[in-house]
């Protein structure tokens, strides 16, 4: 059984740093695809940032040069590292992963995911 455990997020004021982690148990995800998504009350999950193959990222336009995701491979970890935090970024945040070397910005297309870390930032 396949299973994403994260830890990390929490409350801070706006400016400041949150790390997230997602470590993955029953799989070894290795090149395939682990991106973080969040999701606000009443909104639909976003992709925020997502890795595949030999540490190919990409981001939210909103958390470029904010945000950098992390692989390690021999840990089957990945993570997310936030600073210059903004009250927008307050949301629930969720490590998704799928068995595949393609990474998708459509969070239906990803088979495994964690049980969300809540991160919120006051102004």
């Amino acid at each position: 059984q396949v299973q994403l455990i994260e830890s990390g997020g929490g409350l801070v004021q706006a400016g400041g740093s949150l790390r997230l982690s997602c470590t993955a148990s029953g799989h070894t995800f290795g090149r395939d695809a682990m991106a973080w998504f969040r999701q606000e009350t009443g909104k639909e999950r976003e992709f925020v940032a997502g890795i595949v193959g030999n540490g190919i990222t990409q981001y939210l336009d909103s958390v470029k040069a904010r945000f950098t995701i992390s692989k390690d491979i021999a840990k089957n970890t990945v993570t997310l590292q936030m600073n210059f935090l903004k009250p927008e970024d307050t949301a629930t945040y969720y490590c998704a992963a799928r068995a595949s070397e393609v990474l998708s910005l459509d969070s239906r297309l990803y088979d495994y995911w964690g049980q969300g870390a809540q991160v919120a930032v006051s102004s």
